[in-house]
């Protein structure tokens, strides 16, 4: 992770804001905080960037991996189960005030929807899905989506 300011005069002629944009849209972005300060010399704009750095392929998966469509890589049955997943994930995301990959990745809910039963068991057989987040998400994902399926 790494940190990087920017200072923008409100007399800018653009070309400040044009670099602050130009570096926002190719790094990953984690965090801007900003101050609007005046001084003597008059006013401006302060960000400070928390970035990641590295090539466009990172370990992370950014920028460079294609968008797996999981209604071409599931079956029928399957992809209904990925789609009730999603909506899941979506809520608790929502609740905790996490990303939904936080939760679980797109991946993991594909994997989870190919299993025919939902447990523990299952469930902790998932690449990446460890006894932590588990824990915190599994339990709640399985009760949910045993609920959701019983009142269809």
């Amino acid at each position: 992770m790494q940190i990087r300011t920017f200072i923008i005069p409100i007399t800018d002629d653009g070309s400040a804001q044009a670099e602050l944009n130009r570096f926002l849209h190719s790094h990953k972005v984690l965090s801007i905080e900003q101050q609007f300060y005046t001084a003597p010399s008059g006013a401006s704009w302060c960000f400070c960037v928390t970035y990641i750095s590295g090539s466009s392929e990172t370990k992370f998966g950014y920028k460079g991996t294609k968008k797996v469509d999981y209604k071409n890589v599931l079956n029928g049955k399957e992809f209904e189960r990925f789609s009730i997943l999603r909506e899941l994930r979506k809520e608790m995301a929502k609740e905790d005030a996490v990303p939904a990959y936080a939760v679980f990745t797109d991946a993991e809910l594909a994997e989870l929807a190919k299993k025919d039963i939902l447990n523990e068991n299952t469930v902790l057989t998932v690449e990446g899905i460890g006894e932590k987040r588990f824990e915190k998400y599994g339990k709640a994902i399985i009760e949910a989506f045993k609920a959701k399926i019983e009142a269809k």
